[in-house]
């Protein structure tokens, strides 16, 4: 319930009060999760997302416009594996990896910031946003730390733990059927299709069979020695290797 209270109606009570408010601009923060959700968090940034759509169709023209961002786990942020991993290493402790195959996009703490900005100056109602970025497998990020910090310790696979995904997916198929390539970023429109449902028995849409997710997986792949410039771009990176 604290899922739902926080994303779902926390999330409500603040876009209410903007409209309330006559507040031009409203960016929701949303993650990958929400794509294909497994567990409650997901759920939770899912229903937000719809309730951000439908509240926009809400808004009278000119007014709020209410938009979403949607991006993966920021590199160093709390929770993320680099933090954990430089631990690890600083302790003399091998890395623990769960799935080397597993991929995460790359995205610096500016970047996430760069993404809010771009979709308030550029969001129209029910947007959203996400930003393309590379990704890693987890096993050269372990691997990129450990000649960073010049570590002999062996890297450990652990197994995949309950709800944890192969790679992270920011936009859907059926999405990006309708996504809008903005360069760096896709624009998500609103979905303003009709509840007419019946018409979708007599004709689909071919072209969402030949278009794939946007995810980890298939995004570009960087390489160890790529990664270790990506890292180097850390603070908390820096200060490690530079003692």
């Amino acid at each position: 319930m604290e899922a739902v209270r926080t994303n779902v109606l926390g999330a409500e009570n603040v876009m209410r009060a903007a409209i309330a408010n006559e507040v031009k601009r409203c960016v929701v923060l949303s993650t990958d999760k929400a794509v294909y959700p497994i567990n409650a968090m997901g759920i939770s940034k899912a229903m937000m997302e719809k309730v951000m759509v439908a509240k926009s169709r809400l808004c009278e023209p000119g007014n709020t416009v209410l938009s979403v961002t949607r991006y993966g786990n920021v590199m160093a942020s709390r929770g993320s594996v680099i933090p954990l991993f430089l631990q690890q290493l600083q302790q003399g402790k091998p890395l623990t990896v769960t799935d080397p195959n597993m991929t995460r996009f790359l995205m610096s703490l500016e970047e996430s910031v760069d993404l809010v900005l771009y979709a308030f100056e550029h969001a129209r109602p029910g947007d959203i946003f996400v930003q393309k970025a590379p990704a890693s497998t987890v096993g050269d990020l372990a691997k990129a730390m450990k000649e960073l910090l010049n570590s002999a310790y062996d890297i450990k696979i652990i197994g995949t733990r309950h709800g944890e995904k192969l790679f992270e997916t920011l936009v859907s198929r059926e999405e990006m059927a309708r996504a809008e390539d903005m360069g760096g970023y896709y624009r998500i429109p609103a979905d303003s299709r009709d509840l007419n449902y019946d018409k979708y028995f007599v004709e689909g849409e071919t072209e969402i069979s030949n278009i794939d997710d946007y995810t980890s997986h298939n995004t570009h792949r960087l390489d160890v020695e790529q990664v270790k410039d990506v890292l180097m771009k850390l603070d908390i990176i820096r200060e490690a290797v530079n003692g």
